[in-house]
C-alpha cells in the first residue's frame, strides 16, 4: 500500500500531485501489478536474437492491458503465480471492422483445443495472429470471458473497478481506449484456465497447469490486442480468484512460406495467403 507523505494533502494541486508522484514512484521500485515498465529499460529473460522488446506488462488479477502492435511481433503471456486467466480479443488495427472470431478458428482447423500452430484467425479468413509455442496446455476458446450480471449473482459485483470485474467490462475499458464500443466486443479465447469437452458435449473446467506457464503469439498482420486478466466464468471456487499475468513483447518477423507453419495444413495455407495477399494490397508485405 502507498503511504502518503505527511507534507501531502489531497485537497489542493500540490498535494494531489505529490500523492500521484508518490504512487507511481512505489510502483516502479516494486514491480507492482499494472505497472508498465519501458520496453527499452526492460531487464527479463528474452534473449537478443529474439530483437527489441516494445511491450513489457504485468497485469494484475481482475485489470486489463491493451497495445497496437506491428506484424510480426512475438507476445508472451505467462502465468506468473498459476491463477491468471488470460482472454485475449484480436482487431485488424487498420480495419478494426476485422477482428478475431474463435468460431471460424476452431472449426476452419477442425480443432478446438489451442495448441503451437493453432493460427487465430479472422472473420475475413485471414490470420492474425499464430501460436508458436506453449508450455501450459491449459486454455479455452468455446466459453470466452465473464459477464457482469454473472458475477454479480456469483461474487456480488462485477463493474471493472470493482473487486471481482468481469471480463467483458475490462474489455469495454480496454477497448474505449482503442476507440471501439461495446458493439465491438466478440468472444473472446482465454488463456491459462483450461476447458476439455467429453464424449456427450459437457465442459470439464481443468485449472491452470500451475505457476511459469506461457503461451507465445506471432502476430501476422498489424493488431490491437485487448488483454482481460479475470477469473474464468467455469471456474468453480467460489472466491473470485485472479493473479498477475505478465506481457513481454518483441519485435520478430511474420510466418513466411518457407515456415512448416504456413502449409502444414491446406486450411491453414490458405489462411495465410489470403493475408499475405491483403497485407501486399496495403502495402505492408
Amino acid at each position: 500500500m502507498t503511504t502518503i507523505p505527511a507534507a501531502s494533502n489531497t485537497s489542493t494541486t500540490a498535494g494531489a500531485k505529490a500523492h500521484a508522484r508518490a504512487q507511481e514512484a512505489e510502483a516502479a521500485a516494486s514491480g507492482a501489478p499494472d505497472a508498465v515498465v519501458p520496453a527499452e529499460t526492460w531487464t527479463g529473460q528474452i534473449t537478443a536474437d529474439r530483437g527489441d522488446v516494445v511491450w513489457a506488462e504485468t497485469v494484475a488479477g481482475g485489470s486489463y492491458a491493451h497495445r497496437v502492435l506491428a506484424a510480426g511481433s512475438s507476445v508472451r503471456l505467462t502465468d506468473i503465480a498459476g491463477d491468471a486467466c488470460a482472454s485475449v480479443l484480436l482487431y485488424n488495427a487498420d480495419a478494426p471492422w476485422e477482428r478475431l472470431n474463435v468460431a471460424d478458428t476452431a472449426k476452419v482447423q477442425w480443432q478446438v483445443y489451442t495448441a503451437p500452430g493453432q493460427l487465430l484467425l479472422s472473420d475475413q479468413g485471414r490470420v492474425l495472429a499464430s501460436v508458436v509455442d506453449d508450455t501450459s496446455g491449459h486454455h479455452d476458446i468455446l466459453y470466452g470471458t465473464s459477464a457482469e450480471a454473472r458475477n454479480v449473482e456469483r461474487y456480488g459485483d462485477g463493474a471493472p473497478e470493482g473487486a471481482s470485474p468481469a471480463g467483458r467490462e475490462l474489455f469495454a475499458v480496454a477497448a474505449a481506449k482503442n476507440g471501439l464500443g461495446r458493439r465491438d466486443i466478440a468472444p473472446s479465447i482465454s488463456f491459462f484456465q483450461g476447458v476439455t469437452i467429453d464424449a456427450e458435449g459437457s465442459p470439464t473446467f481443468t485449472g491452470s497447469s500451475g505457476p511459469g506457464g506461457s503461451i507465445t503469439l506471432r502476430t501476422e498482420m498489424p493488431v490491437i490486442m485487448l488483454v482481460a486478466n479475470a477469473a474464468h466464468p467455469l471456474d468453480p471456487r467460489e472466491e473470485y480468484i485472479a493473479s498477475p499475468l505478465e506481457i513481454v513483447a518483441w519485435r520478430d518477423r511474420r510466418t513466411d512460406p518457407s515456415d512448416p507453419r504456413w502449409s502444414a495444413t491446406p486450411e491453414g495455407r490458405r489462411a495465410f495467403e489470403n493475408t499475405a495477399d491483403y497485407l501486399k494490397g496495403r502495402g505492408i508485405a
